[in-house]
């Protein structure tokens, strides 16, 4: 066993000079310790040690409930075992800025006591009574090391959620994961231990607004009576949380807003345009997805999905096959030919054995309008025009079949086209609908799209709550809060 533990100690004094990452050189401590530490004698164990193996019973040193125990030894593993946040029996500089930042983990949609806050109180305060040397030393060491393992838990939150801990983030590559014992060193060796600490946080404009604005909500006095202050808090702790789910890692990207019924394109953290939208009814979502725009087409000509074609335009096919014309629909039978209409006895067509398609001619009336934006997704859903913009107008815009329909459309394809080299005169909306020719027109460089669900932002330096359309806020607080005094 003392053998075991000169091993060891060569391969801690070894592992100082590698030139492998953090992050690898951690992940390598703490296998190190999983196979080799277990077998140290106890005598040569240090207090921190002795902690983190779990094995030694002794006095004033019993079990810890840990929240990631093989993290925390790899922390202490890549630093000898050293104390990080303590000088002696009392707490060091970053120390105390670590401890602060747990005590206010409320300010970023979290909750203190997840994060050991109970016992690192009481530890505290009892350092600071007068006890003998090896009680204050244990007290000391079990200080340091819960602070370390509620510290890595919480930049996991801030990371990835408190619901998605084990998905990584999109702000982190398919080969380096996030590895919280190595950000939390990083940070601990940095100028400014509480600022690189927090740049795990999603850096978009939409987040950081977001969690000041929940800052300064909080410094508001609040009744312990006054819910709706106390679910709006929640509102916003939530909120943050589906941002952590998916952050954006791009600098310029268009973004929708679901629930505000809102397109932004955003640059550098300047908001340069702004859309009213209609989205998908309720039976009917917008769904949340990223994806790219590249491709839009001009004047397009819309081909009827299958389920509006039966659902919708069937029955009116029905009452009157004249309905095909005023809407300026063409109809195909299941050979691809051009058929009349009114040649068809509708009502011997059966909804489950629909064998037409259905295409609406580009041009007034078109349900598609002067655009359409297509990208990548799973769920077939795009952005387009229209040419009835009554809607736009509404409080409630929840209307759709799960695509969206944004106003005023040509200003985002004059600026998804701002810098391509074969840029020619853009037709005003006018033009295209009098010379109706679909015109596809494929970028240089492509745009990432956003499309998101928060029912709370920060608006031109206001806080703005939102209908909760989709109804998705309630499941989320039950399982973050379970009641409105958990937060």
């Amino acid at each position: 066993m003392r053998l075991l533990f000169y091993l060891l100690l060569a391969w801690g004094l070894a592992a100082t000079s590698t030139n492998s990452t953090q992050a690898r050189a951690l992940l390598l401590a703490n296998e190190q310790a999983q196979n080799t530490l277990t077998v140290v004698p106890p005598a040569a164990l240090s207090n921190i040690q002795r902690l983190l193996l779990d094995t030694v019973a002794s006095a004033g040193l019993r079990s810890l409930q840990w929240y990631n125990q093989r993290a925390t030894r790899a922390f202490y593993t890549q630093r000898h075992y050293a104390p990080a946040w303590s000088a002696g029996q009392q707490l060091n500089e970053a120390g105390e800025v670590a401890l602060a930042l747990l005590r206010k983990a409320e300010d970023y949609g979290l909750q203190a006591d997840n994060y050991h806050m109970p016992a690192l109180q009481a530890l505290t305060k009892a350092l600071a009574q007068p006890a003998d040397s090896a009680r204050a030393r244990a007290q000391s060491a079990r200080l340091d090391v819960l602070l370390t393992d509620g510290l890595l838990r919480f930049v996991l939150h801030l990371r990835r959620g408190q619901l998605r801990e084990l998905t990584p983030s999109p702000l982190e590559e398919a080969d380096s994961a996030f590895v919280p014992a190595a950000w939390v060193a990083n940070a601990l060796a940095g100028p400014d231990f509480a600022a690189e600490l927090l740049r795990c946080q999603p850096q978009q404009r939409e987040y950081q607004e977001l969690q000041q604005a929940l800052v300064r909500w909080r410094k508001r006095p609040t009744k312990p009576q006054d819910s709706v202050r106390i679910r709006r808090a929640q509102q916003l702790a939530l909120t943050l949380e589906r941002w952590r789910w998916q952050a954006i890692p791009d600098t310029n990207y268009v973004l929708v807003n679901l629930p505000a019924y809102a397109l932004e394109v955003v640059e550098r953290d300047s908001v340069l345009q702004t859309h009213r939208l209609v989205i998908g009814k309720p039976e009917s979502p917008t769904p949340t997805l990223s994806s790219r725009l590249k491709v839009f087409t001009l004047t397009p000509e819309w081909r009827v999905p299958y389920s509006i074609a039966t659902e919708e335009i069937l029955p009116k096919l029905r009452d009157n096959p004249r309905y095909a014309a005023r809407h300026n629909y063409s109809i195909y039978n299941a050979k691809g030919e051009l058929i009349d209409p009114k040649k068809v006895d509708w009502w011997d067509v059966r909804k489950k054995k629909f064998n037409y398609t259905i295409r609406q001619n580009p041009g007034p009336g078109n349900a598609l309008g002067s655009v359409i934006f297509r990208f990548r997704n799973p769920y077939e859903v795009f952005l387009h025009a229209t040419y009835d913009t009554r809607d736009f107008k509404r409080p409630y815009r929840a209307l759709g079949h799960g695509c969206m329909r944004m106003e005023n459309p040509m200003s985002l394809v004059s600026y998804l086209m701002r810098d391509d080299s074969v840029q020619t005169k853009l037709p005003t909306e006018a033009e295209l609908a009098a010379a109706p020719v679909p015109r596809r027109i494929t970028l240089e460089r492509a745009m990432p799209l956003h499309v998101r669900y928060a029912t709370c932002a920060v608006v031109a330096g206001q806080l703005r709550f939102y209908a909760d359309v989709y109804n998705k806020d309630e499941e989320l607080r039950q399982q973050l809060f379970g009641s409105l005094k958990a937060f």
